[in-house]
């Protein structure tokens, strides 16, 4: 839907492909042409390489753009495209698979002088170890190739190390066919922070300024903005000089990003880089008024970067919230079935890229994405107030989705300040959440009475002229909250 809406901007008649699972999706029914790939499996569809280029080639395409997931960071499916011919709307397939290599990409870092998380890497387990007691604990175990959390385990003592090792290779082999695992130092209380870059291919690169996606669950981001809150305008140049520079040395060519951890200290460590276009694109694009598409298409087409870094400027501030098929009163759990009642907001500054109307079914097959709903403001306060309102006026039914826990995450303090790294829903949010989701109706009730009674200006209890006014037992024990819940 996003990148067809563009190549009908641009006078490019889109080809979309589908799952049988697919059929009616929106995707399908908003172009012109679609064309069947095979089955709901995804392996038999949306990851069978062959089937997508033989597709595009009885459609007479030109090049193939790969979206957000499935093969968009599959080295293998870049160099089958180039050798059908075709174009592919990404870089090279040497630099899918060079910063896919995330121990590739780190000695790339290094190589331009971008400091990266202390770490170790190689196929011996008991080498491993030692180096861990080295750097010392926490430690992370990561995938070396992939992404998306899958395969990543946090260790905190020598005694599991071995077992998360072993554990994280056997799912990094299931997800991305190499069991190939490396070690990082685990930082303490640390924001996430990522840097839109452009490159020619050629050794010339631009950024389109940072985005922060510290809040996140499980490795997973749910809330995502742009500028980062509380960031000094020298911390910002030196994190956008030091990702422009792996996207120099890298000779990279269209959009990516540059992924950073940045500690309590304002130190920053490179982290990996991503080579397609993020879920979160939009607040980039909000900010900047640049269509990123439309970017990715014009390098494809010309090998040139279609505008100088002093021609990118940034105004206002810029919220995402991403809206899930997932219950988050138990676990996530991932959710499907038939969307009998889908109602988007409609608000000024507020933008929103769905993949489901009413009617859509929701399978079971892949990702439970349903939407992003986006808000710009003026400043931070006004975007996110403009994204909490349009998290009320968003109505989903047929589905249990995340949009009450979004709601809540909106309105919390600690988002409201800032104050938050990529921990803090799990340690300090969620606990909160999921007490209140799961209360007997009785106990909401309480809780909505005394926190009514909290309210400045609440109305204190009739009483007669004379008489001493009863205080309730909330204001005898004084203000309380739980954790997350402001």
């Amino acid at each position: 839907m996003r990148i067809a809406a563009t190549l009908r901007e641009m006078g490019i008649a889109p080809v979309a492909v589908y799952s049988e699972a697919d059929r009616e999706a929106l995707h399908v029914l908003g172009v012109p042409e679609a064309l069947p790939i095979g089955p709901a499996d995804p392996r038999s569809s949306y990851l069978d390489a062959d089937a997508i280029i033989a597709a595009a080639r009885r459609a007479g395409a030109e090049a193939i753009h790969p979206g957000y997931g499935f093969l968009a960071e599959n080295a293998a499916f870049a160099a089958a495209v180039e050798a059908a011919g075709l174009t592919f709307i990404g870089p090279s397939p040497e630099q899918v698979r060079a910063l896919g290599d995330k121990r590739a990409a780190r000695a790339l870092a290094v190589k331009a002088g971008v400091p990266v998380v202390p770490g170790a890497e190689g196929k011996d387990a008991a080498a491993l170890i030692k180096a861990a007691k080295t750097m010392g604990f926490p430690v992370m175990v990561k995938a070396a190739l992939g992404g998306g959390g899958k395969g990543m385990r946090v260790v905190s003592a020598a005694e599991g190390l071995a077992e998360a090792i072993e554990s994280a290779a056997r799912l990094a082999g299931s997800a991305f066919g190499d069991p190939s695992v490396y070690l990082e130092k685990r930082l303490e209380r640390a924001r996430h922070v990522e840097v839109q870059v452009l490159g020619d291919g050629q050794g010339a690169a631009i950024h389109l300024f940072e985005r922060e996606c510290s809040l996140q669950r499980r490795h997973q981001k749910v809330i995502e903005e742009s500028p980062a809150p509380g960031l000094s305008e020298a911390l910002r140049e030196r994190l956008t000089f030091a990702a422009v520079a792996i996207a120099a040395v890298a000779r990279y060519r269209g959009a990516g990003t540059v992924e950073f951890l940045l500690g309590p200290d304002g130190a920053f460590y490179f982290l990996e880089m991503n080579t397609r276009l993020q879920v979160e694109h939009p607040v980039t694009e909000l900010t900047t008024g640049l269509d990123l598409v439309r970017l990715q298409l014009e390098v494809a087409a010309t090998g040139r970067l279609p505008l100088a870094q002093d021609q990118v400027t940034h105004a206002g501030h810029a919220i995402e919230a991403r809206l899930y098929a997932e219950d988050a009163a138990r676990g996530f759990l991932p959710q499907a079935g038939t969307i009998t009642r889908a109602r988007w907001p409609r608000r000024p500054f507020v933008r929103v890229d769905a993949g489901v109307e009413s009617g859509s079914g929701v399978p079971v097959h892949y990702d439970p994405i349903l939407a992003k709903i986006v808000a710009h403001g003026a400043d931070r306060a006004e975007a996110l107030g403009r994204l909490t309102a349009a998290l009320d006026d968003t109505v989903l039914q047929g589905v249990v989705s995340n949009l009450p826990f979004l709601r809540a995450l909106a309105r919390s303090r600690e988002v409201a300040q800032g104050r938050y790294d990529t921990e803090w829903i799990e340690r300090e949010f969620l606990g909160g959440f999921a007490a209140l989701a799961q209360a007997p109706a009785p106990e909401l009730a309480l809780a909505a009475a005394a926190l009514a009674e909290m309210a400045p200006g609440a109305p204190a209890a009739d009483a007669e002229a004379g008489a001493a006014v009863q205080p309730s037992a909330f204001q005898t024990v004084g203000r309380w909250r739980l954790p997350g819940l402001g």
